[in-house]
């Protein structure tokens, strides 16, 4: 099985920028495509990006696209968000998943295998 691990977050100012990781041990880095997710206090966890194992391929939420880019490196077992001009609504806890698939319009992380996830925190 694969463990996960999210690092990268912390508390910014709103208009600031950060970049998560996620790193991926326990056998081959997946061959599939990778997401990210948040869960905010009360509220459910939500798809937020997701890039194809050759990274030719990227998938965004309304609510992010344009301001966050997601990249992989398959060598480093690697994962990244990189989070430009962050507002208050961004905050949450942030997850990977090694294995993203659509589901009509919805996206899901199918991989059971969840990490501790990362605090992003976000002040106005």
């Amino acid at each position: 099985q694969v463990q996960l691990v999210e690092s990268g977050g912390g508390l910014v100012q709103a208009g600031g920028s950060l970049r998560l990781s996620c790193t991926a041990s326990g056998r081959t880095f997946s061959s599939g495509t990778m997401g990210w997710f948040r869960q905010a206090p009360g509220k459910e966890r939500e798809f937020v990006a997701a890039i194809s194992w050759s990274g030719g391929r990227t998938y965004y939420s309304d609510s992010v696209k344009g301001r966050f880019t997601i990249s992989r490196d398959n060598a480093k077992n690697t994962l990244y968000l990189q989070m430009n001009s962050l507002k208050p609504e961004d905050t949450a806890v942030y997850y990977c998943n090694a294995d993203v698939r659509l589901y009509g319009s919805n996206w899901r992380g199918t991989n059971p295998h969840w990490g501790q996830g990362t605090q992003v925190t976000v002040s106005s």
